[in-house]
């Protein structure tokens, strides 16, 4: 798909109120990037849609502070995190697209442009390897893609939202569709762990980049469910 019809789609999805991020993030160094081995099968078909997955930072770091595979997310020496890109996915109906051919390897120049919205190379990687070889012939093309929508989002005070008597995944979802114009609860997946806390946020596209409702697979909680969100400290 060429970048300048990428764009065209994506700017007349977006929001005319989009804002960058304000999350607290000093952009960290990424010296290299891992290989990245394929570890499931090829699977090459239409694409359908797509998927934002943002994770919510301060739960995925909790007991990881002092990992080393981590330190650039978790260790707090680059910032503080809070929402970040887990991955942007392409769909294919029933199952999705994985693992077709990518002739480019991401770079650590393109890698560290990206360290703020995605704080890992080695995520970064796996993500170009089995999603983004998908969805375009090359990696700044598909992170470009990816810092577009991310850079629309306007971010809700979850930390405040966490301090909610009787929280639930609804009020998740309605609060970042309130945050956003254009997004309905229905157009936005809320993952929970086993024990009920906050795992990530999956915002469903279609093939046009326009928000749109989510299938039950990345739907998730129902919205009566009890959630909790852990807040790092």
């Amino acid at each position: 798909m060429k970048m300048g019809f990428v764009w065209a789609l994506i700017l007349l999805a977006l929001p005319a109120n989009a804002a960058a991020q304000a999350y607290q993030c000093r952009l960290p160094a990424a010296r290299n990037v891992p290989e990245v081995r394929q570890d499931a099968p090829s699977r090459m078909m239409p694409v359908t849609g797509y998927t934002m997955a943002l994770s919510w930072s301060p739960g995925f770091c909790r007991g990881k502070e002092t990992q080393r595979n981590h330190a650039a997310q978790c260790s707090g020496r680059n910032g503080r995190f809070g929402l970040v890109v887990h991955g942007f996915w392409p769909d294919g109906g029933r199952s999705w697209p994985q693992y077709c051919p990518a002739p480019a390897r991401l770079t650590p120049t393109e890698a560290r442009k990206n360290m703020c919205m995605i704080p890992s190379a080695r995520l970064m990687a796996r993500q170009w390897v089995k999603h983004g070889s998908c969805m375009t012939k090359r990696p700044e093309t598909y992170f470009e893609v990816t810092r577009i929508l991310w850079n629309s989002y306007r971010i809700p005070d979850y930390d405040r939202l966490s301090r909610k008597d009787g929280l639930t995944a609804g009020d998740i979802r309605k609060a970042f569709a309130d945050a956003n114009g254009g997004w309905e609860p229905a157009h936005i997946g809320v993952r929970l762990t086993a024990s009920g806390w906050l795992r990530e946020l999956r915002l469903c596209y279609s093939k046009r980049f326009r928000p749109t409702r989510c299938d039950d697979r990345r739907y998730g909680a129902d919205d009566n469910a009890p959630a909790k969100i852990w807040r790092g400290l």
